[in-house]
């Protein structure tokens, strides 16, 4: 469904003759009917990825596909494959009501909006009430939402979404996941740019992490859940004086501490690795009290990949 083939894009460097990778030769795909999540801290490349797939940037090396279509070489073809939602909050025009908005976006597409799916993405929404509502009068939250109604009416088999869930109240965001489920069931392929980990454990089949303009990671959901899981570890040590001593010589820093227990968080890549480290522990004379594997969420994988 979308192909993002190498994609690099530069920027000047201020009062340099240097230049910023913005996204540093980027690759991935999109598969038809999935949840595709791009995760990454602020400047990490998504905003000017999602805005290069839709045409909005063009990048100066690489190539995006949609459905097939070029986004440089056959632009009309491919961008009549999608609709979008991108951060901030000009997504629609201020002096016209949502309905209208979603008349006219539907329309410049050669479509008819029909009136009961109309109604059906509003009430979903929560803003049946307020379809006939300029959207200048709107709050923040309701403007992204009035956003995310007219992308639906445009009924394209491909919705990028950038922070979708942006100013939205802990009520609409669980009723958005909601609705990307049943897009998903519906046939709809989704590429999400998010930083709200609750969606994406939610909602995404695949995710992609972003750091400094690379993908540094790009694997299903599930099975960085697992991997994680399968190597995170809560270790709990009687220690001495000496026995901290003996730690911070080992290499192992920044412990919680209450009296002589210490709290230990490690990963390890097997069950071969524990072993050794419980051997580790013996031969220097440290008593271990307890350990537990540690469930991963979601954030805690985002920070692994995206520190330093």
């Amino acid at each position: 469904m979308i192909e993002v083939i190498d994609l690099l894009k530069l920027y000047p460097k201020r009062n340099s003759k240097e230049k910023i990778k913005a996204v540093d030769h980027v690759s991935f795909k999109v598969e038809a009917g999935e949840i595709f999540a791009l995760l990454g801290p602020n400047g990490a490349g998504k905003t000017t990825t999602i805005k290069s797939i839709c045409g909005l940037i063009i990048p100066d090396f690489g190539e995006v596909r949609i459905k097939g279509f070029s986004v440089l070489k056959e632009r009309p073809k491919a961008l009549a494959q999608i609709s979008a939602v991108l951060e901030g909050n000009r997504n629609l025009y201020w002096r016209m009501s949502i309905i209208e908005n979603m008349r006219y976006f539907s329309g410049i597409r050669g479509k008819k909006l029909n009136k009961s799916r109309a109604l059906e993405i509003l009430e979903s929404l929560g803003l049946k009430e307020r379809a006939n509502q300029l959207v200048h009068s709107l709050s923040r939250g309701m403007q992204q939402k009035a956003a995310i109604a007219v992308c639906l009416a445009c009924d394209t088999d491909v919705l990028l979404l950038d922070e979708p869930t942006l100013g939205l109240d802990v009520h609409s965001a669980v009723e958005f996941r909601s609705i990307l489920k049943s897009l998903k069931e519906a046939g709809k392929t989704i590429l999400l740019s998010t930083h709200d980990m609750n969606l994406v454990e939610a909602v995404a089949d695949r995710v992609a992490i972003m750091n400094r303009g690379r993908i540094v990671v790009c694997e299903e959901k599930q099975k960085l859940i697992d991997v994680f899981t399968a190597r995170a570890y809560k270790i709990r040590l009687v220690c001495s004086e000496e026995s901290k001593k003996r730690l911070r010589e080992l290499g192992f820093n920044g412990w919680n501490e209450n009296g002589n227990l210490i709290e230990l968080q490690v990963n390890l890549t097997s069950s071969q690795k524990l072993y050794e480290l419980i051997d580790t522990f013996r031969s220097n004379n440290i008593e271990i009290e307890s350990i537990e594997k540690e469930m991963v969420n979601f954030e805690k994988i985002f920070i692994s990949y995206t520190r330093g």
